[in-house]
């Protein structure tokens, strides 16, 4: 039990060690990565319905 004991108040010690960011920097961050994370989706559905399109052409000329 000490071993835990010792071990939770360590890991709330470093706690007060973080620097958090502020609410502005969150949010900003935040959109920065929601945005990214649309354009990629994005690009690889492009990339997916490219692919699926080829792929359907190129079985219909071996019929």
């Amino acid at each position: 039990m000490n071993a835990i004991h010792r071990y939770i108040i360590e890991a709330i010690e470093e706690l007060h060690h973080v620097r958090w960011p502020t609410r502005q920097q969150a949010v900003r961050l935040s959109v920065i990565v929601i945005a990214f994370t649309a354009t990629s989706a994005a690009a690889f559905g492009l990339v997916d319905f490219i692919l699926a399109k080829t792929l359907n052409i190129m079985l219909s000329l071996s019929l």
